[in-house]
Formats: C-alpha cells, structure tokens, sequence
C-alpha cells in the first residue's frame, strides 16, 4: 500500500479481525468549503481509537459516540450535524453548514467478506466503488468502461474521473469511489523534472523519476524523490500503468523517449506527453509509425507537451505541463 493511500478500510479491518470491533464513518454530505470531502472516511475500533477524519475535528468526537453505540446494534445509521459558524471558523471555514455521515458497523451493516474484497482491489490499485447506503447493504463495482448507450455506466463513469462519491438520484443510495493514487512518471531526470516533481507531489500526485543517467537521476538533484535508474521500457514495466498514471517523456533522447511512450501508449495511463518542438514531435511521430505504432496511438501524445500558456524556463514549462495533466484528468479539455 502506497504510504500516501489513506488506509481507512485496511484499518477498519484489521480491527475488525482483531478482534475489537470497528466501524467506518463516511462523509456522505457536507458544506462546500469542508475540509474533508464527500467520501472521506474514520475508521472507529471498539476501544474508541480512531483512524482518519470525518471534518476538521469539530465532529468527530459525537461521530465516535455514535459509532460505539452503532457496535452494540449492529445497524447503520446516518448522522447529521449542524456546524455553527464559530466552529466552522475554527476548523478554517468562513462560515457554517451541514455535514451528514453514515456510520457503518463493520461485520454486520458492511460485511467482512465486502471489506475485504474492497481492500484488495485497493492493494491492486484497481479502481473500485461501494455502493451502499442506510437501508442497502454495501454493493462493489469495479470502474466501467464509460462506453456505449449505458446512462448509468456513463455517470458512473464520470464519478471514478471527477473523484466524486455521492448520492444517487434517489437520495438513498450512495457511492463511494475508491480511486487509487494519482502517479506521474517523469522520464528525464532534467531542469524541467526538478520544477515540475515537487508540483506534482503538491497536486497530490506520487511521482516517479525514470532516468538511467547517473548524473542526471540522483537523490542530490531530487531530495526524497523515488528514482529508478533503469532504461525507461523496462522501468515501465518493473512500475506498471494504470487509469490513474500520467506519463511525460522529457529528455529530448530517441533512445529514452521512444521506449517510454511505446509502452505508455500500449497502457491505460491517461496522460501521455513528451516534450519538444512542433519539428521534434513530427520526427518523432515518424519513428514511431516506422516502428508499427498506429496513428491513432500516435495522437494520444500531447506533444509539443503541455498547454499553451506562452511558458517560458523550466518552471513555466512545468507548470503547462502538469496542468494539461489535470484538464485531461478532469476531462476539461
């Protein structure tokens, strides 16, 4: 589990098989500037530990109660609360609101074989939600394709890319979209990489630095970064891609580029870019078709990479570059 992947389930049931009892709160509705989003989860073990959070500590200690009280019955129950504006304000709000969690006794309300089916497509950071609600019982749906004449397929769809748990038309039934990490994969370790890894990181993405140049792929140069220092084809492979792995190629070096957008291309990560002139991108879209990659493969790469914002210096770059990354994300483009 990446240490970044918030561990709330995990947590919940590790107790659980524990032998201490544990239930999941979830955000299920809350004011628009909370600090914890729809979706948002504490764990609550039979001792009253506590993993997560539910808002900006202004509920949590009334959530906990509930939830001890939620063990002995075994039944799931919504909660709702009223915030002041004073407490809303002391927990970095401007003003007041609602939030309301359903807490869920876990064994009963969400069983354990549903938990730990949930855990595992996290291990495997395969997109996954639970559908669930007070009167039905936890339901999981991997991510679907979002193709075809299927409405609710699509709206599903759509929440996996928005990051977006909520209730369902009916009001009852909620969804809740695990996604995993956002990764991005930076092959060439160069200027560009040193401005844009540490935004990445700030946009809440893991970054992975792909570079089998010493000199360039060094902790001196990327304090604290994971770096692997392998030829970019293999290094794919050893990482693996996924919907939610973006991949930019900056070296500006066939040998490097090259390897990494073919295996990039031959994924399902949602972003593919490469740095270089419009003259470079030609070239190198050229190559690849001499190397049988289709054309429209070739078209999923952003390259002239990132958007046109007039950047000039390795820190502008960066900046175009990671926010075509989140318009593509979000599908804003």
């Amino acid at each position: 589990m990446d240490p970044r992947f918030e561990d709330i389930p995990e947590t919940a049931l590790r107790w659980h098989r524990a032998g201490k009892r544990a239930a999941l709160a979830t955000v299920v509705e809350t004011w628009g500037s909370a600090p914890r989003r729809v979706g948002s989860q504490l764990a609550i073990s039979g001792d009253a530990d506590m993993a997560g959070s539910v808002s900006g500590g202004c509920v949590e200690g009334a959530v906990v109660a509930e939830a001890l009280d939620a063990l002995e019955t075994g039944k799931p129950i919504l909660l709702e609360y009223g915030v002041s504006d004073g407490d809303a304000f002391a927990v970095g709000l401007a003003c007041g609101g609602t939030i309301r969690v359903l807490v869920e006794p876990v064994g009963e309300a969400m069983p354990e074989d549903v938990l730990a089916e949930l855990c595992e497509y996290r291990s495997r950071r395969v997109p996954v939600d639970c559908v669930t609600g007070v009167t039905a019982p936890p339901l999981l749906l991997r991510v679907p394709t979002g193709q075809g004449d299927d409405d609710a397929e699509t709206r599903l769809a759509e929440r996996f890319r928005l990051d977006r748990s909520g209730f369902e038309a009916d009001g009852e039934t909620f969804v809740a979209i695990h996604n995993p990490p956002l990764r991005l994969i930076v092959v060439g370790a160069v200027h560009i990489a040193q401005a844009l890894v540490p935004m990445a990181r700030i946009a809440g993405f893991d970054p992975v630095i792909v570079d089998p140049r010493a000199a360039f792929a060094s902790q001196e140069r990327f304090p604290g970064e994971t770096i692997v220092d392998d030829w970019p084809d293999e290094a794919l492979d050893q990482i693996g891609l996924d919907l939610r792995t973006a991949v930019v190629t900056l070296t500006h070096d066939p040998k490097l580029d090259d390897p990494a957008l073919r295996k990039a291309l031959d994924s399902d990560a949602f972003y593919v870019g490469a740095l270089g002139s419009t003259r470079t991108a030609g070239k190198r879209d050229e190559r690849l078709r001499e190397q049988g990659i289709a054309g429209d493969e070739i078209a999923r790469i952003n390259g002239p990479v990132g958007l046109n914002i007039g950047a000039a210096g390795p820190a502008e770059i960066a900046v175009s570059i990671l926010a075509q990354i989140v318009q593509t994300l979000r599908g804003a483009g």
